[in-house]
């Protein structure tokens, strides 16, 4: 799996590839983890990178007992596209 990382201080999830930063912006209220934005730098889109962001965030999120409230259209569809996450959604 992926190395990612809870920036608290960012309020993001991180991830480092080929030395770019992809990350997940996300708010914690309550027990919901809102995701605000998920970003990939241009030179690793299209590689799998945002997905492999989105598992472990998903991994984290489940590991920790929280809901996830995707308000980013990118971990709204990958959520939709990975049914084993579904319980995940708040």
């Amino acid at each position: 799996m992926a190395n990612v990382t809870d920036n608290t201080a960012a309020g993001r999830y991180e991830m480092i590839e080929a030395d770019q930063v992809a990350y997940a912006d996300y708010r914690l209220e309550g027990g919901r983890l809102i995701i605000d934005h998920v970003f990939t730098p241009p030179p690793l889109r299209g590689a799998g990178t945002a997905g492999r962001l989105m598992q472990g965030v998903a991994a984290d999120v489940r590991a920790r007992g929280l809901k996830i409230t995707p308000l980013c259209g990118y971990a709204a569809a990958w959520i939709r596209r990975h049914p084993e996450t579904v319980d995940l959604l708040a």
